[in-house]
């Protein structure tokens, strides 16, 4: 299997990079970012893209793929709605759409979060423009689009955030989070339990296209 990451560099991209590059039926992996990953491994070649709103000078790089696992997200605190949706939704339709044209039999994996609105009616912001997202990567003509909304999220095997603050408590909080890993799977999972999850729904489909912390621990 052939597959394309976007956001190789965030702490979720990372934890997907990972299982990826260890999975023996994974035969190569594009990672397409702003920066390098800083990573050299024999399955890996990287694509350092400025424009995420414009793919078509790169398009010949996309054919060929089994499947994408985007992974690239920005919080929305201090955000305004234009700025969160032209980042959240814009960025991501403009790649989606270039993919699902050039390898209708992908596979696509999009992670947003606990709490997505599918109404895209609801009183928090980040939430409409997640179920935007969500509901139009769905209307897609990929052979299946899955939507992971992990709660909190464990960083394992090196794995860590690009935000200092955010780093240091997930090292203070590690026995915590390990805890609610096994006691609270409906709000908790890990970088590797995601990765794997993720991994799964492209080789084997899932029943449902949304899937909640609890369906991605159960994979």
């Amino acid at each position: 299997m052939k597959v394309i990451l976007f956001g190789a560099t965030g702490m979720v991209g990372q934890g997907v990079l990972r299982e990826c590059l260890i999975d023996p039926g994974v035969t190569s992996v594009l990672a397409v970012g702003r920066s390098p990953t800083g990573q050299v491994h024999a399955k890996l070649r990287e694509l350092v893209h400025g424009d995420f709103t414009d793919f078509s000078g790169i398009e010949s790089e996309f054919t060929g793929y089994d499947a994408c696992f985007f992974c690239l997200g920005v919080s929305s605190i201090g955000m305004d709605e234009a700025r969160y949706r032209h980042l959240t939704y814009d960025i991501t339709l403009a790649a989606a759409t270039t993919l699902a044209r050039l390898n209708p039999g992908m596979d696509f994996t999009y992670v947003t979060g606990r709490g997505t609105d599918s109404t895209e009616r609801g009183s928090l912001m980040w939430a409409r423009v997640k179920g935007k997202t969500e509901n139009d990567l769905l209307k897609l003509p990929f052979k299946a689009a899955y939507m992971f909304r992990p709660a909190g999220i464990q960083p394992l095997h090196g794995v860590r955030s690009k935000t200092a603050w955010v780093q240091a408590i997930y090292v203070v909080a590690s026995p915590l989070l390990s805890y609610l890993v096994r006691a609270a799977p409906k709000y908790m999972t890990t970088s590797e339990q995601l990765g794997r999850a993720m991994l799964k729904v492209v080789r084997d489909g899932y029943p449902k296209p949304v899937l909640e912390s609890e369906d991605i621990n159960r994979l």
